[in-house]
């Protein structure tokens, strides 16, 4: 007879070595690591159509990045192989007279420089493969306050590849990019009939976490710029909200000595529909994302503002996300951090997908579709950075750059 200590024993390794279902955390094309960071802390990825490729390191978000005028820091680097990067477009234009920050003014303030660059948040090819620079022009001192800009700071500059020259600069005036504006992330539609100069526009975000946060448009012809959906509820962070990476529920420490607070980065993720009547973006503070008509952003008569503000649509929940961006599948990919992923929104269908799932991905950060047919994205632990909960910095170097097959032979938009 069996007595119950046998039973036991026989059981034990059978319910020890059964398959209980699990989650595998790895999902959709294999990840290729194309760059390791080894010192600056970067955002921004943009990839030419010769496979040049390029990332910024923004001071407004660590203040190692802060050049003080004497410790090399650059803000766009090109990556050249092997980890290895120089400073672009030349390291004299990386280095303002006297560093990023302007200590002469009360309260200090970032530097006023219009051929220098201050505080770059975004690099972007165009369809014509010119590099364009957004600089913020703002930076962390040492202590991690977040200076204000001042004019000559907030600028969109080209680059030509074809000799490593600055092109064009456009300077934001004061009334459109403010002192405590944080200029994001910019997208390009270059078709001739946009715009009076018929040189095409310019969108880019403003993700400011202390003013209003909007969508500013930009004729590339005439440097002309303005901005719509100002502090509507749809570019602002949701209250009260509350995200989680890697398990760690993400609060937000807004300087120092200051409590803790929700999510605040507003409008920050930016993408233009493959045929480019559309834009869409997404608050960092939000799961949702939105769209509106480009024609109603292009609009600046009397009732503009108030066609845009009823032209928003809502596309739904897609994650925490940072960055966007598109394809020629019309795919609006977006980072789902809380997920490990990266997903796409397929317009088509109004449905979002997980694109891939890597448990090596926490924050990703920027990406930019290459015309080998790859999404090529940053993933920089943003959220374990002393920005956040519980205000220490537990990133580890090496920060790094990804890329993912595409689906269905996608590959870079140009609308030109």
């Amino acid at each position: 007879m069996w007595s119950l200590s046998m039973l036991t024993a026989l059981l034990v390794p059978v319910l020890s070595s059964a398959q209980i279902a699990r989650d595998t955390g790895v999902y959709g094309p294999p990840l290729e690591i194309v760059h390791l960071y080894n010192d600056q802390w970067p955002t921004g990825v943009t990839v030419s159509r010769s496979g040049r490729k390029f990332s910024n390191y923004p001071p407004g978000l660590d203040a190692n990045n802060t050049n003080d005028g004497s410790n090399g820091k650059y803000t766009v680097a090109e990556l050249i192989g092997n980890n290895i990067e120089r400073a672009y477009p030349s390291v004299e234009m990386n280095n303002p007279p006297g560093g990023s920050i302007n200590y002469s003014t009360y309260p200090t303030s970032g530097a006023n420089y219009q051929n220098y660059l201050i505080g770059v948040q975004s690099v972007v090819l165009d369809p014509l493969d010119r590099l364009w620079i957004l600089d913020t022009g703002r930076a962390l001192t040492p202590n991690s306050t977040l200076v204000p800009a001042t004019y000559g700071g907030p600028k969109l500059i080209a680059v030509d590849l074809s000799n490593d020259q600055v092109v064009q600069t456009i300077v934001f005036p004061p009334t459109v990019a403010f002192a405590d504006s944080y200029l994001n992330d910019v997208r390009f539609d270059l078709r001739p009939h946009l715009t009076e100069s018929g040189q095409g526009a310019a969108y880019i975000t403003d993700s400011s976490t202390e003013g209003r946060n909007g969508i500013i448009i930009v004729d590339l012809g005439s440097g002309k710029s303005w901005r719509h959906l100002d502090g509507t509820p749809e570019v602002r962070p949701e209250r009260g909200f509350v995200a989680s990476v890697w398990g760690d529920p993400l609060y937000y420490i807004p300087g120092p000595g200051q409590p803790l607070t929700y999510l605040p980065f507003g409008s920050d993720g930016i993408a233009l529909g493959a045929d480019g009547e559309d834009l869409y973006w997404t608050a960092v503070g939000s799961r949702t994302l939105y769209s509106i008509s480009t024609e109603r952003l292009l609009d600046q008569s009397l009732h503009s503002e108030l066609l845009a503000q009823n032209a928003i649509r809502n596309r739904g929940e897609k994650g925490v996300s940072d960055g966007l961006e598109t394809d020629t599948n019309s795919f609006i990919y977006a980072g789902n951090m809380e997920q490990e992923a990266i997903s796409f929104f397929n317009p088509a269908n109004a449905s979002s997908t997980t694109f891939v799932r890597d448990p090596r991905i926490n924050w990703v950060d920027t990406m930019s579709t290459g015309a080998d047919g790859y999404l090529y994205f940053t993933v920089n632990q943003l959220s374990f950075s002393s920005a956040f909960y519980p205000g220490t910095d537990r990133r580890v170097r090496p920060f790094v750059l990804f890329r993912a097959k595409l689906p269905g032979n996608g590959t870079r938009v140009s609308l030109k």
